[in-house]
Parts: structure tokens; sequence; C-alpha cells
């Protein structure tokens, strides 16, 4: 190894000093570039955080405080229902109630101690428990819980896979199948603390529930708020039942209003819940109550309840009160509506006295306003074949459906005008009509095969000649009648039945009317023309005269009112108006007026409306051997109507659908009338002309009045 010279030495020691001050000349820099950067962090952190506390401050400080102090909502009252002249239908009932309000975190086993206290301080009458009722009481007790889940077996925990069971749920109902009958054998005080503890465990967070709502003393509510520091989450308030001061037949009409523990509809609970209903919250459920529940539904009162470190309920402090909901005033007065159906009720009897009613279902009558569609009187009395029972149940005239006879023809008529086969008061020729494959069909007062009878349109609809219809119907077929003929139309082929409905539907017929009540029915458009079996060739020509569909009351009501009115069909309604609440919360000032809702217009001209409307007069004041609604003359207003008869059976027995629909004055109609007599043996005594003519008076008096 070559031995290193003195110079060379001097020449390496003076080469490290350089190396080394130049490495160490890096070492600032890079510590100035980290100072920076931590620099530049920690301006940002405070710029946020002033950011947050000045800008946004405000807004987090009131998420602190409704932490601490959440808002929870309570029900108010509904609103009222008053008939047309401001007789109160539907009202509220106030009680004093006892509630609980769940706080947060709140589990069963923290209810158990409450229920038990509360069911030493007041007398809660038991609820008919269900087995997992009572289970569910005795496993929230801590101790019980243990030791039925002690119960349980290494099979009862694996799932049929043999997988081990983390769902907590499913191995709560393994448990509950562990109690033991001893177990629940509860002495009456046990069952009312258990009725306590469902009722509190039936709400979740910060939703209110009624422990108690009928019956509930001042000395209760007095002890109660004794009490409260012990009962956390338990207060006193105020629930609400409907009353119905006036027992009127149209009681059906309101519909009902589900209990708090019933809550929301299954069925519907989730479109309730999107506007912010509760699941306990009550709502309508039928008909009237149901059909304007926005309206009636109250806004709910709003409390402040303060929350202690375990989020149980310390203090509950009223904010606002809740706002009773807006009141319905129904286009029906009480007075005439009771008038209608004594009317109806007492002339049905007589049917049933002289044993012309034997077989029938009741009896139906609709009154309404031909220009606006307001109903001023729905009557419906169902009888009990076995006993005779009269039943008030208006609904009928909306959901029962009956076959109409002749008072479709009206409608038939028209459908020949808007197929253009005839285009004013045209003549046919009435005689009996044989068509292959089918029974002879004529009209009432001519079957006489051979006879024939020239008939207007007008004096077709004044006889209530059948074979005009069919003709009408031929001539739509684009032929004309022979003897035993075949209808030139393929088996199946629905197009003429068709256009007749769609005519009939311009009514009213076979379609909604529109009323503002759940639950109508269309009628039934039977189907049988298209079946796969043999032709049934006679079926179309039946519909031309009413003895094929079915339709309610309420769409014959609304035929004779689009006639009456000159070819507008209006929306039956119910409701007049929607009121205002005035200082005592009864009937205040009206805040939307229910108007007339026009659905259509018939698609005939004014001059082939009139020959309609002129038929429909002399049917009750022509002086023809054949005229069919003279029973009808003499009312104290003047009467337009066409009557109808449909063939039926009951079992093996013949009988008749008697009806009418009918309007008055003529000149100018203020009511239309219909009315369905089902199943009668006879109508000779014309007991839907009879009864028609004597709603028309009592209107007539009514109005007077």
């Amino acid at each position: 190894m070559k031995k290193m010279s003195f110079l060379d030495k001097l020449k390496k020691d003076n080469e490290e000093p350089m190396t080394q001050k130049n490495k160490k000349s890096h070492i600032p820099f890079r510590l100035n570039l980290l100072f920076f950067v931590i620099f530049g962090l920690f301006v940002a952190l405070i710029v946020r955080l002033g950011y947050l506390q000045i800008a946004e401050g405000q807004e987090y400080a009131k998420k602190a405080e409704e932490n601490s102090a959440l808002k929870i909502k309570s029900s108010a009252p509904r609103g009222e229902i008053y008939d047309a002249k401001g007789n109160l239908l539907a009202g509220n009932k106030a009680n004093l109630a006892i509630t609980y309000t769940r706080g947060k975190k709140v589990q069963t086993k923290d209810l158990v101690p409450i229920a038990n206290k509360v069911n030493d301080l007041i007398h809660v009458p038991a609820d008919e428990l269900t087995e997992r009722d009572k289970k569910d009481y005795w496993l929230a007790d801590p101790e019980n819980l243990k030791s039925a889940q002690k119960r349980l077996t290494d099979k009862d925990k694996l799932d049929e896979k043999g997988n081990k069971i983390t769902d907590e749920g499913i191995l709560y109902v393994k448990t509950v199948e562990k109690v033991t009958p001893e177990e629940i054998n509860f002495d009456e005080h046990t069952l009312q603390a258990a009725t306590i503890f469902k009722r509190m465990n039936s709400v979740g967070e910060l939703n209110t529930a009624f422990i108690k709502n009928e019956g509930v003393t001042q000395d209760e509510i007095a002890i109660i708020g004794e009490n409260t520091s012990e009962i956390a989450g338990v207060s006193t308030g105020v629930d609400w039942d409907r009353e119905y001061p006036n027992d009127t037949d149209i009681m059906s009409l309101l519909g009902k209003v589900s209990s708090q523990k019933a809550g929301l509809p299954a069925e519907e609970a989730d479109e309730y819940i999107a506007k912010g209903y509760e699941l306990n919250d009550r709502v309508g459920t039928s008909y009237l109550e149901k059909q304007y529940e926005d309206v009636l539904q109250g806004k709910k009162g709003i409390s402040e309840v303060t929350l202690d470190s375990k989020g149980k309920t310390v203090t509950q402090t009223p904010v606002t009160e809740g706002e009773k909901g807006e009141n319905l005033k129904l286009t029906i007065d009480m007075a005439f509506q009771a008038k209608v159906e004594e009317v109806v009720r007492e002339q049905y009897q007589q049917l049933l006295a002289t044993g012309n009613a034997a077989y029938s279902d009741g009896a139906y009558a609709v009154v309404m306003d031909p220009k606006t569609g307001a109903v001023m009187a729905m009557v419906g009395l169902d009888r009990d074949l076995a006993t005779n029972e009269l039943t008030s149940n208006p609904l009928a005239t909306i959901n029962s459906a009956f076959e109409p006879g002749s008072v479709v023809k009206g409608a038939t008529i028209s459908a020949g005008y808007e197929q253009g086969v005839i285009t004013g008061n045209d003549v046919l020729i009435d005689e009996p009509l044989q068509i292959f494959g089918s029974e002879q069909k004529s009209s009432v007062f001519n079957r006489i095969p051979g006879n024939q009878i020239p008939l207007s349109a007008e004096k077709a609809l004044e006889y209530s000649s059948n074979a005009y219809m069919m003709k009408l119907v031929l001539k739509m077929m684009n032929t004309d009648y022979q003897y035993n003929m075949q209808l030139p139309y393929q088996q199946g082929d629905p197009t003429l039945f068709n256009v007749l409905r769609k005519a009939f539907g311009e009514y009213g017929m076979g379609v909604s009317t529109g009323i503002d009540l759940p639950g109508e029915s269309t009628g039934v458009s039977n189907k049988d023309f298209d079946s796969d079996k043999a032709p049934m060739p006679g079926l179309l020509l039946d519909l031309s005269f009413g003895q094929y569909d079915t339709y309610t009351a309420m769409q014959l009501a609304q035929y004779a009112s689009t006639v009456a009115n000159g070819g507008t069909r209006y929306a039956p309604h119910v409701v007049e108006g929607i009121y205002d609440n005035n200082t005592d919360g009864k009937l205040g000032e009206l805040k939307e007026e229910i108007k007339p809702k026009e659905l259509n217009k018939v698609d005939i001209n004014t001059e082939q409306m009139q020959i309609i409307q002129n038929g429909f007069y002399d049917v009750v004041h022509g002086s023809g051997a054949f005229t069919t609604g003279q029973s009808m003359q003499g009312a104290k207003l003047d009467m337009a109507a066409k009557t109808g008869t449909a063939e039926t059976n009951v079992g093996e027995h013949s009988t008749y659908n008697s009806n009418v629909v009918a309007y008055a004055p003529y000149n100018d109609p203020e009511i239309a009338v219909s009315v369905i007599l089902p199943h009668l043996t006879s109508e000779s005594t014309r007991p839907n002309q009879m009864m028609a003519k004597a709603i028309v008076d009592a209107y007539a008096d009514y109005k007077q009045q």
C-alpha cells in the first residue's frame, strides 16, 4: 500500500470542510419550506374556524340548541261538518288525556318502571292483550330477559344453514317463545300495567301516545302533575273524539276516522308519512272524512321538550297551539233529506204491505241541482229479505247498480244523432222484431207480429218504443230490418257496443260521475258479446233499451240533469264549500266555494237536444193511448221524465226494476230526480212515478218554506 505524502494529506484536509459546508447550506432551505407549509395550514385553519364562528355561528348554535331542546308535535281537532243550513253533523268532543312522549335513546326496559308507576297513580282499564303483548311486557324487565335468554339452546342460535344468528330481532323472537304461560298469567293490576307499557311502547322517539284518553278525571290530572319528576315523559293534555249531535240518515255519508290505536291505514301509510303524518295519527278512512282529509286534518301544536343526558324527557313546554282543521258545509239540507227519505220509506212500505216488493232489495233515490251538480238528497233503503227490516244507506245510491230499463232511451236517440242515422224528429216504424237466434223483441204496447206504428223520435220517447231504439242500432249497422234476419256484426266485435256506451257515458251512465266521494261504482258493462261461445245477437239490441248494463241511482240522476240543462254533464258534489273557523271554533267565513265542474258536453246540437227534452215532457203531459208517464201529471212543479221498466229475475221469480228519471220545472229546471225500485212483482200502481212526483212535491214545499 502506497504511503500518503504530506502534501496529499494537506490537500485532503482542505477538501473535506468544503464538502460539509456545501451539505449544510441545503438544510436551512428545506426547513424554511417546511415552516412555510405549516404556517399556511395554520392560516387556513384559522380562516375556516373564523368563518364557521362568524358566518355560520348562529346556524350551529341553533342546531346545538335543538339537540338539547327538541320540538315535538301534538294532534289538533279535526274540522267539523255542517249541512246546507249550518246544522252541525260531525263535531268534536274534547277529552282530558294522559300522554307519554318518548325521548331519545329510550329502551323498552326504561318504560317498565314508568308504566308501573303510572299504574299505581291512576286507573287505566286493561286492553284485550295478546299473548305477545304480555310476553313483551314481561321481557322488558332485564332480569326476566336474561332468564329467558338462558333457555336458548345452541341450536336455537343457529339459522337453517347452521350459521350463528347475529340478528337481534330474530333472537328476540326466539326468546319470546321461551316465555312460559305461567310467567304471563298476570293479575288484573299487572294487566293494566302491561296495557300502559304497550301504549307507551307503540311510538318511536319524540312521538306522543295516549296512555289514557277516555274517562280521565280532574283528580288524575292533578296526580300526574304532582309526580312528573318520577314519570319522565308522562304529561297531561287534551284529546278529541268525533261526536254526532244530530242522528240523521246521512251519517254513513260522513265516513269514519281511525282511532289513535289503529293509526294510519297500513295500505296507505307510506303516502301519509310522505305528507308528514305519524304512524299513530288519526285520519279519515272512508267517504267525506277520507275525501277531504287534507282539509279536515288540523295543524299540529308544537311543544319544546328538554332531554337529560340519557335522552329522557325532563320538561315539555307548549310553544304554539294546534289549529283546528277547516270545516265543510254540505249541499244537503238535513230537513229536505229527511223529507225525501220519508217519502221513499212510506211508499216502499206500501209496496211491502201489498206484496209487490217481496223480492226487492230496497229503494233508492237521488235529487240533484241540474245546473251545478249539487246533490240535494241521496236516499238509500236496504231491505233485509228475511226480516223486512229497512236500513238507511245513502251510499247505496253510488255503489249499488241495477238494470235501468227504458230510462236510457234519450241517450240511445242521442247515439243515433251522433252516428248520423237520424238527424231530427225522424219517423221509424214500431213493430215486433224477430232476429235470428233470438226471441221476439217488441215494445210493450205493440206485441202483435206485423202490426206497424209509425213513430217520431219524440213519440218513441213518450210511448217508450223498444222497436225504435233497436232500429236505430240496425241503421248503425247499415242495414234495415227483415224478419228473422241475422245481425251483420261479427261474434266478439264490440264496436257498436262501444258506440252506444260512449253516448250513454256522455250522460253519466256506465262511467264515473266524478262525485266527491270515494268508493263509487260505475255499474256493470257486460261482456257476453265477446265470449267464445255461440253468438248472442240480441244483446246489442237489449243494450239499446236498457236491458243489459247496470247503473246507479247517482248515474241516472246525472243523466236526468244533463238532459235538463241542455247537454252539459256536471260532476255531482255533496260539499258546497270549505269554511274557516270563527272565534268559537264553529263554522266561520267561506274560504273556498266548490264550483260546478263541467265534465263534458253531449255531442249533439241544440235542436236535437230539444227533441229529446220534448219527448221527456210528452212522457208526462202526452195524451196518447200509450203515453207512459201520465201518473206524474199534477205535480206542484211541471215535470218532464222518462220511465223505465227492466225485466229481471230473482231465482225462479219474474220481477221488474221500476225506475224513472225526471226534472222540474220543465221550463227552468231546479231539480233532477232518479228513482230505482228493484225486483218488484208488479208495476200496476206505477210506484216509480208516484215516488218521483212525491219527491218533486216535497221539494216545492221545501222551497216555499
